[in-house]
């Protein structure tokens, strides 16, 4: 594929462990093989201890948090680069808001029920959420709002990570961000 092609910004947002950095990279792996060299990941634990150190876990640090990476995003999609953001980004209205100020900018809703991701959690953050010990843990005692009309929907819990990154080029081709692949 050429240069040819315009930026957009693939937003990932679901629960903490389920699954979007690690469709994000896949999906970043699959557009650099259809020839996309212009592509930045900004996974959400990185931008937090790079460009958001410092921030909390306060409604408005997150806030603030997800403003700064949507910032990202719009000044790489408006210079012809695919950013992918893999960030937990719990709260709609600041979603939404980053979605009008890139423009070009597609919703992963990376669906996992919670005691999936309660099960996959290795580090063990979830049960300790659950029995009180961390504060503001988005899913236990803090909201996650779930998007109400994002592109794409995938289900990490039910599905294999082919069959997800499979709905996202899909939905990518359809709308228009990547030729059909032949």
């Amino acid at each position: 594929m050429s240069q040819d092609y315009q930026g957009f910004t693939l937003w990932f947002t679901g629960l903490s462990g389920s699954g979007k950095s690690t469709l994000a990279h896949h999906v970043e792996e699959a557009l650099r093989a259809r020839g996309i060299r212009k592509i930045e990941m900004l996974d959400g634990d990185v931008v937090r201890t790079n460009l958001s150190k410092g921030l909390g876990f306060s409604k408005e640090d997150r806030d603030t948090n997800i403003r700064r990476i949507g910032w990202v995003c719009e000044v790489l999609t408006r210079n012809d680069v695919v950013a992918i953001a893999a960030a937990i980004s719990p709260y709609r209205a600041v979603r939404d808001e980053v979605r009008e100020k890139v423009g070009r900018f597609v919703e992963v809703y990376v669906e996992c029920p919670l005691d999936t991701v309660v099960a996959r959690d290795v580090k063990g953050l979830y049960e300790k959420a659950l029995a009180g010990e961390i504060k503001n843990f988005t899913g236990v005692s803090d909201p996650y709002e779930a998007p109400l009309n994002p592109e794409v929907v995938v289900h990490t819990g039910r599905e294999s990570e082919e069959e997800s990154m499979g709905k996202i080029l899909r939905a990518l081709e359809e709308l228009g961000y990547l030729p059909h692949e032949m």
